[in-house]
């Protein structure tokens, strides 16, 4: 993988895995959906409802994946990564959605009562889609790892949530056929709806402390421990560490003390030194901008000019 960027090749990968679950998001919905209608239940419908959620979803994040892999160009100088953070935020409240639907609809059972027909053919479609919603969210999630893209991480997770919502669904139904007792039906699509709500909550959180730069305290001790190491090597010092998670890379700031005997050619070249290490010493692309200063009068300049310290 390219530190500063994704090869032509990395960026393939990423857009047919988002074709991939967009495809297979479809096949889902059809399928969940043709069992909801010959069994009316609440659990299948709950899964079915979150088939819809995760099509609109994928197809919002595909869009997000394209814009963030575009080159940084006039009006975006910094690219178009953090709307990654977006896609995220979009995910999270549609599956919100989704659960405030599925309590709604399950509640609306329990006090009006219901009929379930049809449970072993049910149960067939609903351990197929659950086999295959759990192969492919696994996949998008090692992606996103392995790309440290986060559109195609949160919608592994999604797809994953559906898979446990499928397994409740299951034992639902299981119980259902195996009791005779219609109440499990919306009672486990309740709990469901809730576990998906939580899921939701917690992609729209993750995507407001992207937004926020909030810093990754992981993240801080690395890039910390890199720079003391480095600053060590090349007898030099650093301040004014910052850094953010852009999205789809890592976007350091720090500045860089050398002594007033050194030029500032061979400052320079220490200071590209530090930037390749910092960017080989981490698996994802890195953006490294340093600012060089002097050791000698480093205070007194940004007192008498900027009238405060540097």
């Amino acid at each position: 993988m390219a530190k500063f960027g994704y090869s032509s090749g990395d960026k393939k990968q990423m857009n047919r895995s988002m074709r991939l679950s967009f495809a297979v998001g479809i096949f889902m919905l059809v399928m969940k959906t043709y069992a909801y209608m010959i069994t009316g239940s609440s659990a299948i419908l709950s899964d079915a409802a979150e088939s819809i959620v995760h099509v609109f979803a994928v197809g919002f994040a595909a869009y997000s994946m394209w814009l963030s892999l575009k080159p940084a160009d006039h009006d975006h100088t910094y690219g178009h990564d953090r709307v990654a953070f977006f896609s995220a935020g979009f995910e999270g409240a549609l599956i919100m959605f989704a659960a405030l639907y599925i309590i709604y609809e399950a509640i609306n059972k329990l006090i009006y009562g219901f009929e379930l027909q049809n449970i072993d053919l049910g149960l067939i479609y609903v351990v197929l889609a659950t086999l295959i919603n759990g192969f492919l969210g696994f996949y998008l999630v090692y992606q996103g790892k392995k790309y440290h893209s986060l559109v195609l991480e949160a919608d592994g997770k999604h797809i994953l949530t559906d898979c446990l919502t499928s397994v409740g669904v299951v034992v639902a139904l299981v119980l259902t056929r195996v009791t005779g007792w219609m109440v499990f039906d919306p009672a486990i699509a309740i709990l469901i709806g809730l576990n998906i709500l939580f899921t939701g909550i917690k992609l729209i959180r993750n995507a407001i402390r992207g937004l926020m730069d909030e810093t990754d305290p992981k993240i801080d001790e690395k890039i910390y421990a890199q720079l003391k190491k480095l600053s060590g090597e090349y007898k030099i010092a650093f301040h004014r560490l910052r850094h953010r998670n852009a999205g789809n890379r890592l976007l350091i700031e720090v500045h860089l003390l050398f002594p007033d005997t050194l030029s500032i050619s061979k400052a320079h070249e220490v200071a590209t030194q530090m930037e390749k290490h910092v960017e080989e010493y981490f698996d994802l692309p890195v953006e490294f901008i340093s600012h060089l200063e002097p050791f000698e009068g480093h205070d007194e300049i940004h007192t008498q000019l900027l009238g405060r310290e540097g």
